[in-house]
């Protein structure tokens, strides 16, 4: 059964444990692997293994059953309370073992200049 990483971090009273707890989670690692995470990327599970791999930590597993519908890396990081780098490299190493699916946002809708204008202009006018 998975722990939520909350319960790992925090002991009861809510004052944040020490920080060596996301240090040790990633193992000392500080990028992710592959291609670099944007905090709008959207993870999604895919089917899960009949078996779980044993080597992941609670907080992998929990980042698996979160995304079973498709979610934000940031609010992964949000839901977990975990920094967003934790995240990005949970995530990461998930994906590596083909366990997540990640999508990338499309860049192109955000060029459109008469799309930024017109959200401005809304914005202008509350």
């Amino acid at each position: 059964m998975a722990v939520a990483a909350t319960n790992l971090q925090r002991p009861p009273g809510g004052v944040p444990g020490p920080v060596l707890r996301p240090y040790m989670l990633v193992r000392g690692r500080t990028r992710p692997t592959g291609e670099w995470l944007d905090v709008i990327s959207m993870v999604c599970a895919q089917r899960s293994p009949a078996a779980q791999p044993v080597d992941l930590e609670p907080e992998h597993l929990e980042v698996i059953r979160r995304c079973r519908g498709p979610m934000s890396v940031a609010d992964l990081a949000s839901a977990l309370d975990l920094p967003l780098a934790v995240i990005r490299i949970l995530v990461a190493d998930l994906r590596d073992r083909g366990l997540v699916r990640i999508r990338r946002p499309r860049p192109d809708g955000l060029a459109d200049v008469r799309l930024l204008r017109a959200v401005a202009d809304g914005l202008r006018r509350l």
